[in-house]
């Protein structure tokens, strides 16, 4: 995607917040011209996110995109190229043009954005090339329209190629292709999803594995992560995140990390749950903060770190990505980000061991 962004005062534009629900929204006048501080446009999308992070993390790193011809496509490939990104499997279609954005960042920056998917949405199983599988690591960003039926091809060969294959799905693709998405989960090590994303998973997994779940026994005076105590709320369901972990492990999947913005992200690994809040930081933009997250989890997975230094990496890399406006800025490279994490002791880690029936208190804080 070509981002183009315009950064507007927070008394210039209105805000209209919902009393019963999580849901704002930003008002515009009709035909009225709106003052911005500023307008940019940047490289952005989940793919090229992601490549730019790996490739900041030491990775040898290759991208497999669909775009136009035209200077959409040219501005993308040039960036890439200047961040060590092998653009070799990128395939150019003569008739689609190449995806764009615009993002309006106002109020508490989590930015409100128009969407072109363009020749995103014209992926095919002949784009697939067998050779550019043949690697230690496939991340595979979220897909839409045709190019999202392409995705079990995709898990399939990278992992008949034996690599580790990680996931950061889109709401549209696991809401619609929900029942061929669970059925690939045992071909994924890793899954990255948001709490939206997440409940968008809900009514699949009950329909498997039934409503409801273990909570967490909590000490006295213990407060757990708010989503913790919520659980999951989709489609007329409800699920306890012991539950939904369960669910996705027993489906095949390795790794799960959730991630729910300030209040911080879980990861999952068979019987142990992990929790580390939000990193404080000045937010100019949330947008890519969660590509930012799922992609340093997948490198340091893939590098055979701990889970929860895995953990710990994705969160402060996401809060570097988050102080800046666009979305590959703050991404950290491998030793400022290792250095980083051995000194930051304020991200204090959670962690819990799940049962079947309920979820057991092992330690209430790891400092690092």
């Amino acid at each position: 995607m070509v981002d183009t962004i315009a950064i507007i005062e927070s008394d210039r534009i209105e805000r209209m917040s919902m009393l019963n629900a999580d849901t704002s929204f930003l008002l515009l006048e009709e035909g009225r011209k709106t003052e911005a501080l500023d307008v940019f446009t940047y490289a952005g999308g989940g793919a090229v996110n992601t490549s730019v992070a790996l490739s900041r993390l030491g990775f040898d790193t290759s991208i497999l995109v669909k775009l136009g011809r035209d200077t959409r496509a040219d501005f993308l490939l040039t960036r890439l190229s200047d961040e060590g990104v092998s653009t070799r499997w990128v395939i150019r279609d003569a008739d689609a043009p190449t995806g764009a954005s615009v993002i309006v960042s106002s109020h508490d920056r989590n930015a409100a954005v128009f969407t072109f998917r363009g020749a995103n949405t014209l992926l095919s199983p002949g784009d697939l090339t067998a050779s550019a599988f043949a690697v230690d690591l496939v991340y595979i960003s979220s897909l839409s329209n045709r190019s999202a039926d392409c995705f079990p091809t995709i898990v399939e060969k990278a992992k008949a190629n034996g690599a580790l294959v990680a996931v950061n799905a889109g709401v549209r693709q696991l809401s619609v292709r929900s029942g061929t998405f669970l059925e690939s989960l045992k071909k994924i090590d890793i899954l990255a999803i948001n709490r939206r994303e997440a409940e968008a998973l809900v009514p699949g997994l009950v329909a498997q594995f039934g409503e409801g779940g273990p909570t967490p026994p909590l000490e006295a005076g213990e407060q757990p992560p708010p989503l913790l105590a919520r659980g999951l709320l989709g489609g007329g369901y409800e699920m306890s995140l012991p539950a939904f972990f369960k669910a996705l492990h027993s489906l095949g999947t390795t790794y799960v990390m959730l991630t729910d913005g300030l209040g911080g992200a879980f990861v999952s690994e068979n019987d142990t749950l992990i929790y580390c809040p939000a990193a404080d930081t000045t937010v100019a933009s949330t947008t890519g903060a969660g590509d930012a997250m799922a992609s340093t989890f997948a490198a340091f997975i893939a590098l055979r770190q701990p889970i929860d230094v895995a953990l710990r990496a994705a969160t402060i890399n996401a809060s570097c990505v988050v102080a800046y406006i666009d979305t590959q800025t703050g991404l950290m490279r491998r030793e400022a980000l290792d250095a980083r994490v051995n000194a930051n002791s304020r991200l204090r880690i959670r962690k819990w061991r799940m049962q079947p029936s309920r979820i057991a208190n092992e330690n209430t804080a790891v400092k690092g």
